[in-house]
């Protein structure tokens, strides 16, 4: 960004996700720019199912079409069947668009706030190591600078000893996670001492935005991971790791098998924070509750990885 200065006090503005498609009045078949049929559909279920572990339900119909239809416009398709003649022969570039498409990224700073302050006295509580954290499903890097705020003002330090990893499967919310860059309205209900500490804001060009400053976005590292592949490229122990509002998308035996692979990735003393609407009593012999949508390992020797 260009001639950045301090800004004034200054959650999100809601994207296209966050909209009920039972709320639209679904268009006619034969009204469509696109040929769609049933059976697309069905076949997009499945291939998002097995890439993304995504379950889409019957009322997403519109949904797929709207967010697919972009990319029909791009390639210069007429039916939703020669578009997945394009992902049937294996283009990657394709894939990766696809995915990202049908990927929620609904986030906002300190949303679920009553976490943050339960984070910071688990940071506080162990000191004299760096304290890490992931966080898997970022998305445009809300909730990984809420982190690094929070441990910045726990430690009262510009550069505590924290690490963030933060991953995503859309690779261009992660890049504009990367960037730190926000509009305004963005950051007006964060408190003015934590605009002015951690953000700058445009002026010229960059006029209605605002960016995280250096010392904070040095504390985050950005890495495209899925969590369905075999294999993360991720090195534990971390003493906390966020998965909020994501296993919602799951079905419950996908569910199960992500959040075992926690386990091990967790000190024995870590905590995992999951979102409002999500229980883990399906895995109890692995976690259990701490407090409200935090868990812990259930049997903590039993999973000690240092």
């Amino acid at each position: 960004m260009s001639r950045l200065r301090q800004p004034k006090a200054a959650s999100a503005s809601l994207p296209l996700s966050a909209f009920n498609s039972a709320a639209r009045v679904p268009a006619a078949a034969d009204a469509r720019e696109f040929q769609f049929s049933r059976q697309d559909f069905e076949r997009i279920r499945k291939l998002i199912y097995e890439r993304a572990g995504i379950s889409l339900s019957e009322a997403k119909q519109d949904m797929v079409y709207s967010r697919l239809a972009r990319r029909l416009r791009a390639r210069g398709l007429q039916r939703f069947s020669d578009y997945l003649a394009v992902l049937a022969a294996g283009d990657q570039v394709e894939w990766e668009a696809f995915t990202n498409a049908l990927t929620t990224n609904l986030t906002s700073f300190f949303r679920e706030a009553h976490h943050f302050p339960i984070l910071a006295e688990h940071a506080l509580s162990r000191p004299g190591r760096r304290y890490d954290v992931w966080c898997c499903a970022c998305s445009t890097g809300e909730e990984p600078y809420s982190i690094a705020m929070t441990l910045a003002e726990a430690f009262a330090r510009p550069n505590p000893p924290v690490s963030i990893l933060a991953s995503d499967l859309d690779t261009q919310v992660l890049s504009k996670a990367a960037e730190g860059i926000y509009l305004l309205e963005r950051i007006e209900r964060l408190t003015p001492e934590r605009v002015r500490r951690f953000f700058l804001r445009g002026t010229g060009a960059q006029a209605g935005q605002a960016r995280v400053r250096a010392e904070l976005r040095s504390s985050v590292t950005f890495q495209r991971i899925n969590l369905l592949e075999q294999s993360w490229p991720v090195r534990g122990p971390f003493d906390a790791i966020f998965c909020r509002n994501v296993m919602i998308y799951f079905d419950k035996q996908t569910q199960a098998a992500i959040l075992r692979r926690f386990a091990p990735l967790l000190r024995p003393d870590g905590l995992l924070f999951v979102g409002h609407s999500e229980s883990l009593f399906h895995v109890s012999d692995v976690f259990r509750l701490r407090g409200k949508t935090v868990y812990q390992l259930a049997m903590s020797d039993a999973h000690r990885t240092s």
